[in-house]
Order: C-alpha cells, then sequence, then structure tokens
C-alpha cells in the first residue's frame, strides 16, 4: 500500500488503511507524497517522529507546524508553515512570506540535523523565499539601510543582502524534494505561472516579476555566492534563478539553491528512497498506489506515477485506487499502472464521495481484491 493522500477526504495513511482492511490479506502500509501537501505526515506514518513548534504564518500571524525528524534527518514541508491552508482571511499574493519555513529549518539545524529535505507545495507566498532567508538570519535592506517588510512585492526596494549574521548551515545537506521544473524569472517564472493560483490579478503579477527579478540580481552582487556556474559566466545566483525549479513555491527553490546551496531531486522519487519503498516493496505481489484525482497532472511526476516506476524496477505490478479519474487504460498502461479503481464508480455524487471517501474506499478495496488478488478473495 502506498497512496498518497485523497486531498479534503483523507490522509495517505488513512487511505493505506481502509485499503489494507477492504482487501482482507496481508499487507505493507507506506503512506507517501511528492513534497506537497502531507509530507510529514507521510514521513511520520513511515517511522519518523513529529516535531512541532510555534512558527510565522504566511501573514504574520503565528502558527503551530511540524516537521518529520529522524536520526538527523528532518522532512520539512514548506505547507506547513507558508502553505495556502494557513491564511486565515484568503490570499495574500503580494505580501505572504516564507519566513515559517525558514523557523522550521533553523529550528532542525539547531536539533543537530545532518540532512535537511525541504518538501515545496502548496505555497501562498510568492517571496522568492526572501522570508525563508531572514528567518535563517539575512538581512535584506533598501538603500537607506532599513530592513524590509516580508512579502515578495517588498524586494522591489531591496539594494543590498547583509549574510553576516546567516545561520552556519555548513554542515547540513539540503535537499529540495519538488517535480517542478519551472525558473524564477519570466513567462514560465514562479510569478507569472503560480502568482494567479494564490489570488495575484495581472497588476500584481507584474509587481511581483520585477521584485523577484530584483531579488536575483541583488543576491548576485552581494550574497557571496559569486561562482561562475558551470559553462556559463553570469554569477552563481543569476545561474540559480534560471534552474529549472527555482520557481517552485513562489521562489522559495531560488532562495534554497543560493542560499543553501541544495540539490534539487524529484519529489516522490527521493521520497520514496527515503521511506524506504525498496525495500517493502520486495516479495510483494502487488503494489496498491492512488490519489484523490488521476489526471492528467498525475502524469507529470505526481505520487501514483513515481510509485508506479519504482514498483517496474522490481518488477511488481501496479494498480491506484483514486476518488476520480479523467485518465483512460491506455494512458495508464503507458505509465505502468495495469488499472485504476475511482470511487466514483461507486457513488457518482461527489460530496457524498468525499463524504463517505473512507467506507467506499473498503469497498472499492474488496473489489480490488477480487479482480487482482483472486486467489485471495474466497
Amino acid at each position: 500500500m502506498a497512496p498518497d493522500k485523497f486531498k479534503g477526504s483523507l490522509t495517505a495513511a488513512e487511505v493505506a488503511s481502509r485499503v489494507s482492511a477492504g482487501l482482507g490479506v496481508p499487507t505493507v502500509e507506506l503512506p507517501v507524497a511528492d513534497g506537497g501537501d502531507g509530507t510529514v505526515d507521510a514521513a511520520v506514518a513511515c517511522g519518523f517522529g513529529r516535531v512541532t513548534i510555534e512558527v510565522t504564518g504566511p501573514t504574520g500571524e503565528r502558527v503551530p507546524a511540524s516537521y518529520a525528524w529522524q536520526a538527523g534527518t528532518a522532512v520539512v514541508e514548506l505547507a506547513e508553515a507558508s502553505g495556502l491552508r494557513r491564511l486565515p482571511g484568503g490570499h495574500e499574493p503580494l505580501t505572504a512570506t516564507s519566513f515559517g519555513t525558514g523557523e522550521l529549518i533553523a529550528d532542525a539545524v539547531r536539533r543537530g540535523a545532518k540532512r535537511v529535505v525541504l518538501g515545496l507545495g502548496g505555497s501562498a507566498c510568492t517571496d522568492g523565499g526572501a522570508g525563508m532567508a531572514q528567518a535563517l538570519g539575512a538581512r535584506l535592506l533598501d538603500e537607506d539601510g532599513n530592513e524590509l517588510v516580508r512579502g515578495g512585492a517588498a524586494l522591489k526596494a531591496l539594494s543590498r543582502i547583509d549574510m553576516s549574521g546567516f545561520m552556519d548551515v555548513s554542515g547540513v545537506e539540503f535537499v529540495v524534494a519538488s517535480d517542478v521544473d519551472n525558473p524564477l524569472l519570466g513567462p514560465h517564472g514562479a510569478a507569472a505561472v503560480y502568482g494567479p493560483q494564490k489570488g495575484a490579478t495581472p497588476e500584481d503579477v507584474k509587481a511581483l516579476e520585477s521584485a523577484l527579478s530584483r531579488l536575483a540580481a541583488v543576491a548576485t552582487a552581494t550574497h557571496g555566492l559569486m561562482g561562475a556556474v558551470e559553462h556559463d559566466d553570469t554569477p552563481r545566483a543569476m545561474g540559480v534563478a534560471g534552474a529549472p525549479g527555482a520557481g517552485a513555491a513562489g521562489g522559495v527553490g531560488f532562495a534554497a539553491l543560493a542560499f543553501l546551496h541544495a540539490e534539487l531531486r524529484p519529489g516522490i522519487g527521493y521520497l520514496l528512497d527515503l521511506l524506504g519503498f525498496g525495500e517493502h516493496v520486495t516479495g510483494a505481489r502487488l503494489v496498491i498506489t492512488g490519489e484523490g484525482s488521476l489526471d492528467e497532472q498525475s502524469l507529470r511526476g505526481k505520487a501514483p506515477i513515481g510509485v508506479a516506476q519504482a514498483a517496474a524496477g522490481a518488477g511488481v505490478p501496479v494498480v491506484a485506487v483514486c476518488g476520480r479519474r479523467t485518465l483512460g487504460d491506455a494512458e495508464l498502461r503507458a505509465a505502468g499502472i495495469r488499472a485504476a479503481y475511482a470511487l466514483s464508480d461507486l457513488e457518482p455524487d461527489p460530496a457524498r464521495c468525499m463524504a463517505e471517501a473512507g467506507p467506499l474506499l473498503e469497498r472499492l478495496a474488496a473489489r480490488v481484491a477480487a479482480e487482482q488478488l483472486p486467489e485471495s478473495a474466497g
């Protein structure tokens, strides 16, 4: 059992538990995530401990947020501290900050983390990771030496970045787990692509694009990472701005790459390794994965496809369960999924499907057992 969450109804762990109950055969439950919402929960369900602290939410309010911890590895989920779900009064595209994510990272480093896995997804902010950097000790200053207020729009006044008080992270490995390949700037960048999803108007998008461009330019000159990118004569920060993944989570990918020297890894593939999927799949007859909506977005590196690819390497067939599906059988087979079972096949009403997802999933699992494990169904 290696499902992602059914967003809005069941966590990944609850999906795994319900399907296991409906199957009626011995199972191993390994809830998974792709770096977005639910990544910490998935890690905890697989044996990590949970550390909860109070941090700064995206609009400055104090909120409880968690990260997962095991043997010097911290799994930090941006959505926990800086996610859209943390907005109490609606979207704030110009002022939302990633500061709380930096506070989670700082707490993990103080705890002795040797590796920090940063899952990016569900972000409320478009601040280029400036808030995260501020929480770690960077000072973002205007031309008069005054510290900028938080939020993406304020970066238009950025003149200098003072890194003298930046937290010592020299002994920590940072990994960004994300399947987003957008650069920081441009028509495929953080502001243009993801800004509207966070409530940004066309005018807001222009303001945020200009502000993020200013951040990249000033970082080039002042944050101390002036080495040239390989095969490129531009300074490192500008190279980072154009790097695939720099635009993830409103540009937090940029700050992770530029300030933390993070390595960008495919979200679901890296997290499957971290959670020990390869060890658990050995000897299995079937892998059941899934997510709330199995659709075109799933094919772009979401959890079920990553699970299918990993299971294929072990020669184990894969089926999927979901709330609804829009992918055809041929598309699923091409992605390595033998068959898919949707709750909407049992209950066509979306509201009831969401409300009764657990019991419906157990019924659906019985169908999976009858069709995919027939020798066990009787």
